[in-house]
């Protein structure tokens, strides 16, 4: 039987013995009913893994011996970076669970200039800790080492500063000659890909005109215009299976 693979939020070493409490006890204990004596595959979110063994298993926690460090997994396609125009409501949960699940790499979100909704700064802090929360939940459930890097981006201006990208797209609905399925198929499997999705209603004429001056290329995905919560979903669905591991 195969071990299952479980990201936890403890320090893991060989050697030692870490005790999971709160909701990593309830996921082991009540959710996967796991019995003492059950070795497990341990990730600590950073890609490490480590062989476990459940010592002990009761209301106050489980008790894990942690044994091996495994050797470590080598990436199955390019680093995904989707910088997510911020939308209304609960949307970017859906997008930070859903791209968790799909293997994407980090996401940012950034105040275009129609996005609506605006953090005040004072509530910065706790919106990170819940998107970390959540990005670590889908990470544990689909069974992933690690879990996706989150950020905040001021303006789009900030995010064309941002990192080095072998292949960097941006969707764009008002784009007629580059479709995706084309550029694709014209372009090698790259180390990593920078994809810029706008909010509702999309992005400016002057945010477009500044990306595709940083170098991004606008591609359209068809005659349908996707919600801004599908769009990044459909485009790093179509990314992983096309140069990842999807499918």
């Amino acid at each position: 039987m195969s071990r299952r693979r479980i990201l936890v939020t403890a320090r893991l070493a060989p050697g030692t013995v870490a005790t999971l409490i709160g909701s990593e006890r309830h996921y082991l204990a009540t959710v996967l009913r796991l019995k003492t004596g059950t070795e497990l595959i341990l990730a600590d979110g950073a890609g490490r893994e480590f062989i476990g063994s459940i010592n002990r298993l009761d209301s106050d926690g489980v008790e894990i011996a942690i044994g091996d460090e495994l050797p470590a997994l080598q990436p199955d396609g390019p680093a995904i970076t989707i910088y997510q125009g911020m939308p209304k409501g609960e949307k970017l949960e859906l997008i930070l669970q859903k791209g968790t699940e799909l293997g994407v790499g980090s996401i940012v979100p950034f105040y275009a200039a129609r996005s609506v909704p605006r953090l005040r700064d004072e509530r910065i802090e706790g919106r990170l800790e819940r998107w970390e929360r959540i990005a670590r939940e889908a990470a544990r459930q689909c069974g992933r080492p690690d879990r996706p890097q989150l950020g905040l981006a001021r303006n789009l201006a900030d995010v064309l500063r941002m990192g080095e990208h072998s292949v960097k797209l941006l969707l764009w609905e008002g784009e007629k000659a580059v479709g995706l399925r084309q550029l694709l198929a014209d372009t090698p499997r790259p180390d990593s890909v920078a994809v810029i999705i706008g909010p509702e209603g999309g992005l400016t004429g002057e945010e477009v005109t500044a990306a595709r001056e940083a170098g991004y290329c606008s591609v359209t995905m068809g005659k349908r215009i996707l919600r801004t919560e599908t769009a990044g979903l459909a485009i790093l669905a179509i990314l992983q299976h096309v140069w990842g591991d999807l499918g």
